[in-house]
């Protein structure tokens, strides 16, 4: 064999050395010493920064090697920066988590043109809390039943054209409501602020937020729940209407269960695509073990946080059933939440 041959020969040895101890490093070795970014992106104090920080100040514990799990605010269009950000440019390596707007894949599923990625190729790792969605309405607006916001105009505010919008929109076409929605306000402390004030009447939150940010309202009914939103009334609301009862014939109401399913993604945890699935596993897995952890669950207990774990592999069966729906049903979706003549200021 030539000198060249011998040299190749060589190198080729090398190589095959070198590709399978790459390839075979473990999680624990690649997280060991890494620190994994965690965006949120609504201001602090809602419920899903509530529940996100509450997740990432536990979750590196069960992740092998340990990292340590920062949160970060990213705000920005209703979710929609930190999700773009999330699809698009952080790293596809396991080391990026964020939660976002639990509407956006449902939102994708309508057109909506600012949904810029594809929610079936993020991969979903787990969302601690499967609550129903509410309307609820500052008790002193007068405001106290969904029969009263057929009467009046209703003022509700919103963090964007989400969640909150096509609710509002929702109602006005399939229950005769006059709700008036307000979209930039950048969180939940600017929206429950404005209410106090006077300057709107209502917004949308989970039970579970309501709960947990201002139990004082909940308790001494400052707050009147008008309508809830998921796929079974919640045994806490059992005289409040699901949305999905108030439509008048069956096709309205198979459009609003693919609405509803919304409450099933709650306050979803996610990382980018092209993660490797070893990692993906692991991610989910401490999830999973997150949502045991003793000290976890005694935590969220004393910030009022409830919980009803959703695991990854079912909530990215969820985001893809939402986002594949039969077009005749997001056709007749789209009709009832069009928010195209919304006023999208403050």
């Amino acid at each position: 064999m030539s000198a060249i041959g011998r040299g190749f020969s060589s190198f080729a040895v090398l190589l095959g050395l070198a590709l399978p101890a790459q390839a075979q490093q473990s999680v624990a070795d690649f997280y060991k010493g890494r620190t994994i970014d965690m965006f949120i992106p609504f201001t602090t104090g809602g419920g899903y920064d509530a529940y996100a920080r509450a997740v990432a100040r536990f979750i590196g514990r069960h992740i092998p090697g340990n990292p340590q799990v920062i949160p970060k605010q990213m705000l920005g269009a209703g979710g929609r920066t930190a999700t773009m950000h999330v699809y698009r440019i952080a790293p596809k390596d396991g080391t990026v988590l964020a939660t976002t707007e639990q509407s956006l894949p449902l939102n994708q599923a309508i057109g909506d043109p600012t949904i810029q990625w594809d929610s079936k190729e993020l991969i979903w790792i787990g969302n601690p809390i499967a609550e129903n969605n509410t309307v609820a309405s500052w008790s002193a607006s007068g405001v106290l039943t969904i029969d009263d916001a057929r009467k009046r105009e209703v003022v509700i505010a919103g963090a964007g054209v989400n969640t909150a919008a096509q609710f509002a929109m929702g109602l006005n076409r399939i229950a005769g409501t006059k709700f008036k929605f307000i979209s930039g306000y950048p969180g939940a402390n600017e929206m429950h602020i404005a209410m106090e004030r006077g300057e709107v009447d209502a917004r949308t939150n989970s039970w579970a937020s309501w709960k947990a940010m201002k139990p004082d309202w909940v308790r001494e009914h400052k707050i009147s729940v008008l309508v809830q939103i998921g796929l079974k009334r919640s045994k806490e609301l059992p005289d409040v209407p699901l949305m999905t009862e108030l439509a008048s014939n069956e096709e309205d109401r198979a459009a609003l269960r693919i609405l509803s399913a919304s409450s099933e993604i709650g306050r979803p945890l996610f990382t980018t695509p092209g993660v490797p699935a070893d990692r993906v596993k692991a991610l989910r897995d401490a999830f999973d073990a997150t949502m045991k952890d003793p000290e976890f669950l005694d935590s969220a207990r004393q910030q009022g946080l409830d919980l009803d774990p959703v695991r990854g592999e079912d909530l990215q069966r969820i985001v893809t059933e939402i986002v594949t729906a039969p077009k005749q049903t997001i056709a007749r979706l789209s009709e009832i939440i069009s928010t195209a003549e919304l006023e999208n200021r403050k």
